[in-house]
């Protein structure tokens, strides 16, 4: 025989997407912007880290590429497609995607009393796209540390907003092998990216993904504190490399 029950079952929570970490001006330019941290993501070279997105608030990624208004989050970097660059990042991908979703408001605000466990615990990539130096320091620095480890990388080394407590939260970005000289003389541990057959310098290592296949979850190196890293440019636009950046330089 069947009774009947009068317990309340407790509905489940709905399984969150991403949040909404940061909604402001950009340290950069001022310019509203907004950081979505989403929790899952096909991306098998990072696999699966929690991953930052850096994107105007007001504007598309691809339109604002196309404009030039990308210097809200993307800064001076010559690698931008406004500059003709060769960043690797599919704007009409993942980008613009969390662009749309963020209209729609499917993406709460992040409050840690509910929502902490979704990054306790896991390891997180500052700016899947966007750089990280376009929001205010102690806003990544905070993100960074909600999780048990970072990778997150800057190319506004050079900007006049740049705040240099970056250097101790990011690798730093160098196209060539005198800027990485430059940037380490700086204190910084730099991301270099190089023509395919460049040499490493002595103090520099390969990126794991590419010489060992190591996907970055299970690397953690490019943390602004561990190495100096270099990696053959890769990516659909690798092409537009700006090889006048690369000098010919000997590195003892």
């Amino acid at each position: 025989m069947q009774y009947l029950t009068n317990k309340k079952i407790k509905p489940k929570a709905t399984k969150q997407k991403g949040f909404i970490l940061y909604d402001g001006p950009s340290v950069l330019d001022g310019q509203p912007i907004v950081v979505i941290a989403t929790m899952e993501t096909s991306n098998r070279k990072t696999g699966q880290m929690v991953q930052t997105w850096i994107i105007r608030s007001d504007i598309s990624p691809t339109d604002a590429s196309k404009i030039g208004l990308d210097s809200s989050v993307c800064g001076n970097c010559p690698q931008r497609w406004f500059n003709g660059g060769a960043c690797y990042v599919n704007l009409g991908h993942a980008p613009l995607a969390i662009y749309k979703g963020y209209k729609r408001g499917i993406y709460p605000t992040f409050e840690p009393d509910l929502h902490s466990d979704y990054i306790t615990g896991r390891k997180i990539r500052l700016g899947a796209y966007g750089d990280p130096a376009a929001v205010p320091f102690e806003v990544m620095e905070s993100i960074a540390k909600m999780g048990i480890s970072w990778t997150g990388y800057t190319h506004q080394i050079t900007h006049k907003q740049f705040d240099n407590r970056f250097i101790d939260l990011c690798q730093v970005s160098a196209d060539s092998p005198k800027q990485a000289i430059k940037y380490q003389s700086m204190g910084a541990r730099t991301f270099r990216v190089a023509m395919e057959g460049d040499a490493l310098a002595d103090n520099e290592i390969e990126c794991l993904a590419d010489s060992k296949g190591i996907q970055c979850i299970d690397c953690m190196l490019c943390d602004g504190a561990s190495k100096n890293i270099a990696l053959t440019v890769h990516g659909a636009r690798k092409s537009k490399f700006k090889t006048n950046l690369i000098q010919t330089v000997e590195v003892a």
